[in-house]
């Protein structure tokens, strides 16, 4: 089953039933701020366009690359696997950047998200739009989705994300505002991030599941600053009061997909002092976080672990425990 599931990955989306036939073909603009500003998303539907057919949605953020035509793929292969792709409507956003180390061809007005700092990743501000932050581009499409004119059947929203895109849906989960305001319930998949957003000061000890003040505090004094902690926030979450944060983060639906053997130093990871204060591992940071979730906030979230997956999103997205996540059941 696991080489087929390779297999259906690396085919490409010609390969598959989906109603756009090529790439090109399967690109909208999102205009943000009433225009001109606009980002570009792949997606099998038009999101302006009325299907009843459609009775769930599945976004998925991109990793560090920002190569949302790669995610596309392994979303089109993750539906097909899940018998999903005439009931679904599946969308990835392309998080473009030409700030810093990232160099993105940018079409005209197309926006180029901060790729540095307090970055794409955690609801950061454009650097040519102060008025738009990363996490307004995920709000409006949540915001289209539910629109009944379009999508009249829609009964579940999931937005998931795998590395750098799992960084961004563990911070967008715990600090959007329209969660509650759709109409249509949204769970959140945090797949492989190499850090996440506490919500106070302590830190895991060891390996018992424990949390307390961290240790090296002095020595690592950016440990609790935005994007790893709640002090210093700027961009779209820095009018969300702290107790808002925690808040959400207990209350909304979010499930840790974990690779099994993610637990090498590759692809990105991140190796600075405030993320090593999470843990050694992508996969001993997400373990290690939903226990803090659970003891600190009463929260009841799960860890979903990915056998024989390390950090590859089409491994992680086509896997059969991933499945059920991606593509909920009807109710």
């Amino acid at each position: 089953m696991r080489l087929a599931t390779i297999l259906l990955a690396l085919a490409p989306i010609s390969a598959f039933a989906a109603p756009c036939q090529s790439v090109a073909d399967c690109t909208e603009w999102i205009t943000l701020a009433g225009g001109p500003a606009r980002s570009m998303v792949y997606r099998s539907q038009a999101l302006g366009t009325k299907n009843p057919a459609i009775t769930r949605a599945l976004i998925i953020i991109h990793g560090a690359s920002r190569d949302a035509d790669n995610y596309f793929r392994t979303t089109l292969a993750a539906a097909y696997l899940a018998g999903a792709l005439d009931d679904t409507v599946l969308i990835v956003p392309r998080l473009a950047s030409s700030d810093g180390s990232c160099h993105d061809k940018l079409a005209e007005n197309e926006i180029a998200w901060p790729c540095s700092g307090n970055s794409w990743r955690a609801g950061g501000v454009a650097p040519t739009n102060p008025k738009l932050n990363s996490f307004d581009l995920t709000d409006e499409i949540l915001r289209r989705l539910a629109k009944k004119d379009s999508f009249p059947n829609l009964a579940s929203i999931v937005v998931a994300g795998h590395s750098a895109g799992g960084q961004y849906v563990n911070r967008y989960g715990m600090a959007n505002k329209v969660h509650e305001t759709l109409g249509v319930p949204v769970s959140y998949v945090v797949a492989n991030p190499s850090s996440y957003g506490y919500v106070d000061a302590d830190r895991p000890r060891g390996e018992g599941g424990e949390f307390g003040a961290f240790s090296d505090g002095r020595n690592c004094t950016t440990f609790n600053k935005w994007p790893y902690g709640l002090e210093g926030r700027t961009g779209y979450t820095a009018n969300v009061t702290d107790e808002q944060m925690k808040r959400n983060l207990a209350a909304r639906p979010v499930t840790y997909l974990l690779g099994e053997i993610d637990i090498l130093p590759l692809g990105g990871f991140d190796g600075s002092c405030p993320a090593m204060a999470q843990g050694p591992t992508r996969r001993a940071r997400g373990e290690d976080y939903q226990k803090y979730v659970e003891k600190k906030l009463g929260a009841k979230q799960d860890v979903v672990q990915v056998h024989l997956c390390g950090h590859n999103a089409r491994c992680m997205f086509t896997a059969d425990e991933a499945s059920p996540l991606l593509f909920p059941k009807k109710k």
